[in-house]
């Protein structure tokens, strides 16, 4: 250990925050390794394939402002296109040799005297690491409901994060559960192959039109950053109605409801997609087709749930028995489980999942106290509150490869947030969600029961880049690691 001037640094997950994290830290000299449990990279956007599967952040902006696109199809670009982009990403800056696939991570412990992180693999693959990054996201752990008698169920059944893309749904019966932003997706691109299509409803959204159009050609280097910036500096906009004065929501409230009446004639069928919910209490979503292919004569939407299925049905808390050939579950992800199956300890033994009993919560979003060289990467309360995800994950990096300098410069060391740092970080996080639509208005996937905000960052977008643009050494418990343990010694990064 003594001596060592390049850290070794593994990184878990190789969706777009994992190969961010790992590109920083490779340019500030460390040694990478990505693991990833699936056989390909991409993250979400290689398990969402679902019919139908596009972007709904516009493309300019949903991508590494280090590797533009210049060549985008689309406004919005589809599943496959990112797919490729981020698969061309990793060949063009060298990641592919760093890669590590079919590698899940089941344990990782901190080995305080040696300064190390021990990793252990489903494939009994081992390793032994400085720094440990966890890029797993906030949506890589299935929500599925338990339906009695889903077990009995004869047809295909399948969440839509893992399509079955030998079922042909030509001619079939379909139920789909949900209507999030996958399901406003996956009905309008499966209607017309189906006989029938049934959404059921838990609640409605908002539901806006997308905007969406191809493009004719290459855009051009500045053109293209002139988009993306056009689009950043248009969604920090709408940040403070969301956040700061959720009163300001109103006049956004009634102009959709006004032109709802224009999108849905019926009044029956109106009330049903007509949320009660305050806008931007829940994910706002983006569509041209949903609100016209509920209309269709062989689409069903039912406001209700599912309590039961048969062989051949699905039965609704209303008693009504729907004929099902396939259900595709709609219902999300598992977003307060990050980590979940990886089994985490820290100094003294603590386990991550005894650190979170209350809820998950971290410095920055990045850094758990009693966890020394441990960060995540697109952790709690680091989804932009209106804004493409893909600029925090872009500025988690870069502060990662300030962390990597400095361990070259000035030599190994542990480094963890201190309990203080990480209180007041959570308590300023829960202060301005309090007042947050996502907190007054409705419940939803980014707080708990109690109202506690785990999953957005409750401010500009901006604000992050700032808290991020360098690494506050006052806020970690900093130890060298070519001596033996001592207290606290942020002196030890500012020489």
């Amino acid at each position: 250990m003594t001596g060592r001037s390049t850290p070794r640094a593994a990184v878990i997950g190789a969706g777009f925050g994992g190969i961010a994290a790992a590109l920083q830290l490779r340019r500030a000299g460390a040694e990478v390794t990505v693991y990833e449990r699936a056989d390909a990279v991409g993250g979400v956007w290689r398990e969402n394939s679902y019919p139908g599967a596009a972007c709904d952040v516009p493309s300019f902006l949903y991508s590494y402002s280090f590797a533009p696109k210049l060549d985008w199809s689309r406004r919005f670009a589809p599943q496959a296109e990112i797919q490729e982009y981020i698969e061309d990403t990793v060949d063009a800056f060298g990641v592919r040799q760093s890669l590590r696939l079919g590698q899940q991570l089941t344990s990782a412990a901190w080995d305080d005297g040696a300064g190390e992180w021990h990793l252990e693999f489903a494939t009994g693959l081992t390793a032994t690491v400085d720094i440990l990054v966890a890029a797993t996201g906030q949506m890589s752990t299935l929500n599925l409901p338990a339906i009695e008698g889903a077990e009995t169920f004869r047809g295909p059944a399948f969440h839509s994060a893992r399509w079955d893309h030998d079922v042909d749904v030509t001619g079939k019966d379909v139920v789909v559960v949900g209507t999030g932003a996958s399901v406003i997706q996956i009905v309008p691109a499966i209607a017309d192959a189906a006989r029938s299509v049934t959404v059921v409803q838990r609640s409605p959204g908002y539901v806006l039109e997308k905007g969406d159009h191809a493009y004719d050609g290459p855009q051009g280097r500045l053109r293209s950053r002139l988009r993306r910036w056009q689009s950043y500096l248009s969604k920090e906009l709408v940040v403070p109605r969301l956040v700061r004065w959720p009163a300001l929501v109103g006049p956004p409230e009634r102009r959709f409801h006004r032109e709802l009446e224009q999108w849905v004639p019926d009044p029956e069928l109106r009330a049903k997609v007509a949320p009660a919910d305050r806008y931007g209490c829940k994910r706002i979503l983006v569509s041209n087709d949903w609100y016209r292919v509920l209309q269709r004569p062989d689409v069903t939407l039912l406001d209700d749930r599912v309590v039961r299925m048969t062989e051949t049905s699905v039965v609704t808390g209303s008693g009504t028995e729907v004929p099902a050939d396939v259900v595709v579950y709609g219902t999300g992800f598992r977003t307060h489980a990050f980590l979940e199956g990886v089994a985490v300890t820290g100094t003294d033994g603590q386990s991550l999942a005894e650190a979170w009993a209350a809820g998950p919560e971290a410095y920055l979003g990045m850094s758990v106290p009693g966890f020394p060289n441990f960060f995540l990467v697109y952790g709690p309360n680091t989804n932009p509150a209106w804004n493409s995800v893909l600029v925090l994950l872009e500025w988690q990096a870069q502060y990662l490869g300030k962390v990597a300098r400095a361990w070259r410069r000035r030599g190994p060391f542990a480094m963890s947030a201190t309990a203080k740092a990480n209180a007041a970080f959570t308590a300023d996080v829960q202060r301005r969600s309090a007042r947050s639509v996502w907190v007054t208005g409705c419940a939803n996937w980014f707080t708990t029961a109690t109202g506690h905000n785990t999953q957005n960052w409750p401010r500009l977008a901006t604000a992050y880049w700032w808290a991020t643009r360098r690494v506050a050494w006052r806020d970690y418990d900093v130890r060298p690691l070519d001596r033996a343990p001592e207290p606290s010694s942020p002196e030890l990064l500012r020489r």
